[in-house]
């Protein structure tokens, strides 16, 4: 279910402990263009590694590339996002504001009752599978669904809007080329399939992977990070023999789930939901949603793109793309398996799931705090260092482990404020680990170590700390 005061929290917590940032803020901001903090940047780093070194480190068959954004405009045209990458849009001519249909009556679908509002995205998807946009305008005229500035049901005609940003390739302008700023990495993959399948002597079947930006130009982004103009993909196109990819769709969509709840995040928070409208290039997809803020969300989708790129690509190019299967020896155009995730979706599904609000008052005293209860693998920081006073050889023993555990992950030294407010600082950054250095380690060599979700503490060597922080951290 929606919780927009929960949505709210997170912005605000993001922007004041330096997750995220709107960018070009001191110009009064970008529209659904953002910036990651400090912190932001080091979990969203975190997170492409994990799925970087689960998808290229943890499978024989699967190798990783980075595939310019640029690409030759026939790839576009080959790839069919020439003539048919857009959304269906309606505009309030009162307010001259523009909606994607989708969003506007899934808007006004979460303000009835359960089955009613299933009942109408139900008859919205099948609408826009049949590409009825007349249709589409009905329905929106027949439920009465308003514009939330004007209040009026004044609409335009449903018509589509091309997503992808042109910009020039060259130094002149009369002599300039249209190009596109890439709407999504996978045909970097494919346009390197015999490169990487020869140089890798790959043999199907066998996966390319890679991260990197993609853009959209968005008309209705909204959401935080769920939706933005700039944006990066996690992609793994996994190329399989004509005929075997069902069995290799269920596989993934299996181990792509099992990553998920890999993550610490409870599986209830989680679904598939089937496509009823498929992708000119599908013949099975679906999309793995989370409960965010907002509601079920795609977060990523596992798709059948059957031999359609490669294909077309074959077909524009005039160059073979086939592969010669030695087993059945045959040659043939591979079918392709699909798994799409976005990584800004994912540093917002992390933080959701992670952000919490605790009431921590005993009879004694009213006590609070805000924590990330981030997975410790991910966490931007994994251990603060905090020497109890900054006197007394404190700093240096503090710093000392600092020197000795900075190779092997990062960490945090502060000595400002009490211990108390620098632990709820430290929760609310999402550490797991805190090191309280104290004049019983000068006699010792023991220190205080603080966990963040337990907030129990313990003493434990000085020099068992690193190797302790290394294995509660590892990714793999």
């Amino acid at each position: 279910m929606a919780n927009e005061n929960k949505l709210q929290d997170i912005i605000g917590h993001c922007k004041e402990y330096g997750y995220v940032f709107q960018s070009s803020e001191i110009y009064d901001g970008l529209s659904a263009v953002y910036d990651y903090g400090q912190y932001g940047a080091e979990l969203k780093k975190n997170i492409r590694d994990y799925w970087w070194r689960s998808m290229t480190q943890m499978h024989d068959n699967i190798a990783g590339i980075d595939a310019a954004i640029f690409m030759h405009p026939t790839v576009w045209k080959a790839s069919g996002h020439v003539d048919s990458f857009s959304d269906p849009m309606i505009d309030n001519k009162d307010s001259q504001k523009r909606y994607r249909v989708d969003h506007l009556i899934e808007g006004y679908a979460e303000t009835l009752e359960k089955g009613t509002g299933d009942a109408l995205i139900a008859k919205m998807e099948q609408l826009l599978a049949d590409n009825n946009l007349t249709g589409i305008k009905e329905l929106i005229e027949e439920h009465k669904i308003s514009c939330a500035i004007s209040g009026t049901c004044n609409w335009t005609d449903v018509r589509q809007f091309n997503l992808m940003f042109a910009t020039q390739l060259g130094s002149v302008a009369e002599e300039a080329n249209e190009i596109y700023l890439r709407p999504e990495t996978a045909q970097g993959i494919f346009v390197n399939f015999l490169n990487v399948q020869k140089t890798g002597r790959m043999k199907i079947p066998f996966g390319i992977a890679q991260t990197g930006k993609a853009f959209r130009n968005e008309i209705v982004a909204r959401g935080f990070i769920f939706r933005m103009r700039e944006f990066e993909q996690m992609e793994m196109q996994f190329f399989v023999r004509p005929g075997t990819q069902k069995e290799w769709y269920d596989y993934w969509k299996e181990v792509r789930m099992k990553w998920h709840l890999s993550l610490g995040i409870s599986a209830e928070n989680f679904r598939f939901h089937d496509h009823i409208k498929l992708a000119h290039y599908a013949d099975m997809a679906c999309d793995i949603e989370y409960d965010f803020p907002m509601g079920f969300k795609e977060v990523e989708g596992v798709h059948s793109r059957t031999d359609f790129d490669l294909s077309r690509h074959q077909e524009f190019s005039g160059k073979k793309l086939t592969y010669f299967d030695t087993e059945i020896n045959k040659h043939y155009v591979p079918y392709v398996i699909e798994t799409s995730i976005g990584l800004d979706r994912t540093v917002m599904m992390v933080l959701s799931d992670a952000y919490k609000e605790e009431d921590l008052s005993t009879e004694e005293k009213k006590d609070s705090r805000v924590v990330l209860s981030l997975p410790p693998m991910l966490a931007p920081i994994k251990l603060a260092v905090l020497p109890l006073t900054k006197k007394d050889g404190l700093p240096e023993l503090a710093k000392e482990l600092i020197d000795e555990c900075r190779p092997y992950f990062k960490c945090f030294y502060e000595e400002k404020d009490s211990i108390g407010k620098r632990y709820r600082r430290q929760d609310a950054i999402g550490t797991p680990f805190c090191i309280t250095i104290d004049h019983q380690t000068k006699e010792d060599r023991t220190v205080t170590i603080r966990h963040r979700d337990s907030m129990t503490q313990e003493r434990i060597p000085l020099d068992s700390v690193r190797a302790l922080i290394v294995e509660k951290t590892k990714m793999f």
